[in-house]
């Protein structure tokens, strides 16, 4: 079983978020930058794959060189390879050059499975996993929430409103990752201080024959934080609970437009 894994590298989701001087982008000073969690599922299941089967993970990213972080986390919690695709600052958020980019590192690889993560946490699009199976030519199961693999095919399951599904599907094939697939582990020490010392393979995006500045289709017109909350009101009940709940009527009807 050859599994690969494309991963992102995100702020860590309890960083204080500041936009840049250009309104375009955020703010990275102090931003400490993890795995994606969504990517932490698929490669668990990867490599729950490769101890029961056989064979080896290799973990593919694409982004600057702080991208290299998540690679390495990767590799501590027992990833065998990792790829990296230098570049990116140009592309961020750009889903269809994002899964162009690693159609173009994968293409030539031999590989059973593909796993993603189901969205990337920051951007959220959920488009980088189907668009990138549409350029490899694979069957494609998104939001998988279980799996099972056999010699040549494998049946996956995800939850939809109102109860599951569930597909077969032929390999090769892609999967994009859900959370309740598995429980991720984390990487023990030992497994950290063999990663600093494996090799990555590192690539430039230009190498691949694709040009970051063309073919481009999203921009970032501007970012701006979320309004700030204001001060609300207390309405004193314990006296008169009837004369605070017509209050409470009164101000949903008048002020907030709710009712």
């Amino acid at each position: 079983m050859n599994c690969f894994v494309c991963v992102t590298s995100v702020p860590d989701t309890a960083s204080i978020i500041k936009i840049g001087e250009d309104g375009k982008h955020i703010d990275e000073s102090g931003i400490k930058w993890i795995l994606s969690p969504y990517d932490e599922y698929a490669l668990e299941a990867a490599l729950q794959l490769i101890e029961a089967q056989g064979g080896e993970v290799t973990a593919v990213t694409y982004g600057p060189a702080r991208a290299e972080a998540a690679l390495r986390d990767c590799l501590a919690r027992g990833a065998h390879k990792a790829v990296h695709v230098i570049g990116g600052e140009a592309t961020l958020g750009d889903s269809f050059k994002i899964a162009q980019t690693l159609a173009a590192v994968l293409k030539d690889r031999e590989y059973d499975l593909i796993l993603t993560g189901v969205q990337g946490v920051g951007t959220d699009n959920s488009q980088v996993g189907p668009m990138l199976a549409e350029m490899l030519d694979l069957p494609h199961v998104s939001a998988v929430t279980s799996l099972e693999v056999g010699d040549s095919g494998l049946e996956a399951g995800r939850e939809v409103e109102g109860g599951k599904e569930k597909y077969s599907s032929p390999m090769p094939a892609l999967l994009s990752c859900n959370k309740g697939l598995n429980e991720p582990r984390y990487a023990a020490l030992k497994g950290i201080m063999a990663a600093k010392r494996k090799p990555v393979e590192k690539i430039e995006v230009g190498d691949l024959g694709i040009d970051e500045t063309s073919g481009t289709t999203y921009s970032v017109r501007s970012l701006e934080l979320p309004p700030e909350k204001g001060a609300g009101t207390v309405i004193q009940g314990e006296d008169d609970p009837a004369a605070a709940a017509a209050e409470l009527v009164r101000l949903l009807r008048e002020e907030a437009k709710a009712i």
